[in-house]
């Protein structure tokens, strides 16, 4: 069964789904770079760790225990008793060590030097938390090392994490994906805008300022993972689209979905 939207398919951003795509993206995108890179560079698919620790309660209740009466000895003097401490609200703690694989394009015989990263985001990248704060902080990491920074972003939720200015994305119209390259070599950015009706972009990636660029079909490192995944048998299109989508997306989620079943006419 193909893929039944033109582009990204909006059902895949369900949370039991995504991690699985995510990862299987990474590695596509790899594969669809090897060869174009050799010989003078490789693509490898690293790992980004960060911990996330989160915490339970378990007694929520805070009460105070009362200190029993001093008792008197029979001599007369009054004995101390120890006061038992005030209860606390106690909270079980757990920590995770979360992976987010992403791609370096190395040159290995200049020692292994990092001439551009791939970023696939991830939702934990767009909300508030340690997910956001290791992504800004490899981001920041690789540019200041003169790497150059390419960012696909394919959720539609979330608060955007892309290097560019508000004021920027802005003035790109309607939009609900986008890519956006930081190049080194001139030192500027280039940012692909997508609607969802529309096929994903054929990105230029960037390498040494005296290499030309290679391309990145994006789109086609996507229908790899569709034809390779489980996704016709997981995703539920009887369903809303996981997310906030205004009704003309919906409208037209229930037009094309109806068009990919229905069979054409019989030649």
């Amino acid at each position: 069964m193909p893929c039944p939207f033109p582009g990204m398919d909006p059902y895949i951003e369900r949370p039991a789904i995504w991690p699985d795509f995510h990862d299987a993206l990474v590695i596509a995108i790899r594969g669809a770079l090897q060869p174009v890179l050799r010989p003078k560079y490789v693509a490898l698919a690293q790992d980004r760790l960060y911990v996330v620790e989160s915490d339970r309660p378990i007694r929520p209740d805070i009460s105070v225990v009362r200190a029993p009466t001093p008792a008197r000895q029979s001599d007369g003097a009054v004995a101390v008793a120890l006061a038992e401490p005030d209860e606390a609200a106690v909270f079980e703690l757990s920590r995770e060590e979360v992976r987010e694989p992403y791609i370096e394009i190395i040159e290995p015989a200049a020692g292994n030097r990092v001439v551009t990263a791939i970023e696939v985001v991830s939702p934990s990248n767009k909300q508030v938390g340690a997910g956001r704060t290791s992504y800004e902080e490899k981001r920041e990491e690789l540019i200041a090392a003169r790497a150059n920074f390419v960012e696909i972003d394919l959720l539609h939720e979330g608060e955007p994490v892309v290097r560019v200015a508000r004021e920027k994305l802005a003035t790109l119209g309607r939009y609900h994906y986008l890519v956006a390259v930081t190049r080194q070599w001139p030192t500027r950015q280039e940012v692909y805008a997508v609607p969802v009706e529309r096929r994903l972009p054929r990105v230029a990636i960037p390498l040494d300022a005296d290499v030309p660029s290679v391309t990145l079909d994006v789109q086609a490192a996507f229908t790899r993972c569709w034809n390779e995944g489980p996704y016709p048998e997981l995703l539920r299109y009887d369903e809303p689209a996981p997310g906030n989508w205004g009704e003309s997306e919906a409208a037209w989620f229930a037009r094309t979905l109806s068009e990919h079943r229905t069979p054409g006419p019989t030649p």
